[in-house]
């Protein structure tokens, strides 16, 4: 029989960044498999019971077990692995992401970078291109929108609005209106089921669109009670009417 592992001692602040580490979703599956293997260990389970219980070979128990014992929580962290050595270097790298921030020249005819056009710029490859912009979360393809007000009374707008949530004016009905426009008015026993690979988009046998609607709603802060309408259209007329 192989001989029993000699008990591992865990200090408690150690203990406590293990057990985060344990509980965590956002640490990687490794180091959490890890932390609970040094764990278990500081309880006294054998190696053999560990590797049960993580789900893992003996051999990577008494590994890990080891490297805590030797390097502390800095063992659990992955070694550099072997490989081919770097063939893109920093001052590259940092060409790469500057030419991506400036955008293409006009005379090449497109808007945003890709991962093609890019490398072929620059005479790298593609996944050079990706992997620096991974690595700088760059991703030119995207954009979001956003828009600036040139109405020089919002400042004093927003500020009054914000009183009556904060304060409202005592024997004051507070409501919040908004309106959403060309819903769907849609007949249905069950929501439809999306594409999936292999399936088609399903519905029920008593799927039936009945055009589009308005809706206006109105929330009473106080109160939290909502009162809304429908409308056909979408016009001055049905808000002034909602109101």
């Amino acid at each position: 029989m192989p001989p029993t592992a000699v008990h591992l001692t865990v200090s408690d602040p150690d203990a406590v960044t293990l057990g985060r580490w344990a509980r965590s979703t956002s640490v990687p599956a490794g180091l959490a498999m890890r932390a609970r293997i040094v764990l278990l260990a500081a309880e006294g389970h054998t190696n053999t019971q560990i590797a049960r219980l993580v789900g893992c070979s003996r051999q990577a128990v008494v590994r890990w077990r080891g490297r805590y014992g030797r390097h502390g929580l800095g063992g659990l962290d992955d070694q550099p692995r072997s490989g081919r050595p770097r063939t893109i270097n920093d001052a590259r790298r940092a060409e790469i992401v500057a030419v991506t921030l400036a955008g293409p020249p006009a005379g090449l005819g497109i808007t945003h970078w890709s991962t093609r056009t890019l490398a072929g710029h620059l005479k790298v490859s593609r996944m050079t291109v990706a992997r620096i912009w991974a690595d700088h979360d760059l991703a030119p393809h995207r954009i979001q929108r956003f828009k600036f007000s040139t109405d020089p009374e919002l400042l004093a707008k927003v500020t009054d609005l914000c009183a009556l949530y904060l304060e409202p004016p005592a024997g004051v009905v507070v409501l919040c209106v908004d309106e959403k426009s060309q819903i769907q008015a849609l007949d249905r026993t069950a929501p439809t089921l999306p594409l999936r690979p292999g399936l088609a988009e399903r519905r029920t046998h008593d799927y039936v669109r009945h055009g589009i609607t308005s809706l206006f709603a109105a929330l009473e802060v106080a109160t939290g009670k909502v009162t809304g309408r429908c409308f056909d259209r979408h016009r001055h007329t049905e808000f002034l009417a909602f109101l």
